[in-house]
């Protein structure tokens, strides 16, 4: 943003500068254009924790992969009647007020874009709040969901495969009933438009929504949905399968 003689402000937009070699040796000063509301949120939320604005930026940077960060959502600029007055300390104009847009100064390792670190404080609030999860997976919890999809899997196909007689009847029904239950909760209704977003991507694979599962997990997901729904199974559906193809596309 810069500053005419008579102290008014002038539009400008966040630029995207040119992502370079970090390095823990040096210091830029990020100026984040958001909204006032924004700005005292994340403010707050470092007071408590006991860290400036830039520990939380750099804490979610380092942990959180820089394609999820992307994805995430964007608080945006601020609304045009947004606006804060300082007073002017230097130059032609000191000691006159200033209306300019909210902002906070992070001061971390050059390289980093603007609406990137605007996104990661973002995630820190949604991750304070509950609304976003890091997960963290070890080869046991993958295992384990590995041998609950497997036991499901062999369960539905016993069940597909078990011969039905009149003095079993009422197990096989109640079985029928409770695989039809399972089904049920695995199952999606199609998107009338098609698998558009992430939210929408999100909906498809049965997760919450903005929340930020890990690349394990989605496969882990998807597998067990394509089970069910691929056209060649029993409870199979092209069109399911189909939309489990595109939200997969799109949070890999």
């Amino acid at each position: 943003m810069h500053q005419e003689a008579d102290g008014k402000e002038q539009k400008c937009d966040v630029k995207m500068e040119t992502p370079k070699a970090k390095s823990s040796n040096l210091k830029h000063s990020y100026t984040i254009p958001c909204s006032s509301q924004f700005r005292d949120r994340v403010s707050e939320l470092a007071d408590r924790k006991k860290v400036n604005v830039a520990d939380l930026a750099r804490s979610v940077l380092l942990m959180v992969s820089d394609a999820d960060i992307s994805n995430f959502e964007d608080p945006g600029d601020p609304e045009a009647q947004d606006r804060e007055t300082v007073i002017l300390k230097s130059g032609p104009s000191k000691g006159r007020p200033w209306r300019r847009k909210p902002r906070l100064q992070v001061r971390m390792a050059p390289g980093y874009d603007v609406l990137h670190i605007r996104k990661a404080l973002n995630l820190a609030l949604f991750m304070e709040e509950g609304k976003a999860q890091v997960k963290v997976h070890t080869a046991e919890t993958l295992r384990a969901q590995e041998e609950e999809i497997a036991q499901l899997r062999k369960q539905a196909e016993e069940a597909a495969n078990k011969p039905q007689s009149n003095h079993n009847l009422p197990e096989t029904i109640e079985e029928i009933e409770r695989l039809r239950a399972i089904v049920s909760v695995l199952s999606f209704e199609p998107l009338n438009e098609g698998v558009q977003d992430r939210s929408d991507a999100l909906h498809i694979l049965g997760f919450p929504p903005k929340t930020y599962p890990g690349r394990s997990e989605l496969r882990a997901r998807f597998r067990m949905l394509a089970t069910i729904h691929h056209p060649d199974g029993q409870y199979g559906s092209h069109e399911r399968m189909s939309q489990l193809n595109q939200a997969m596309a799109i949070l890999r």
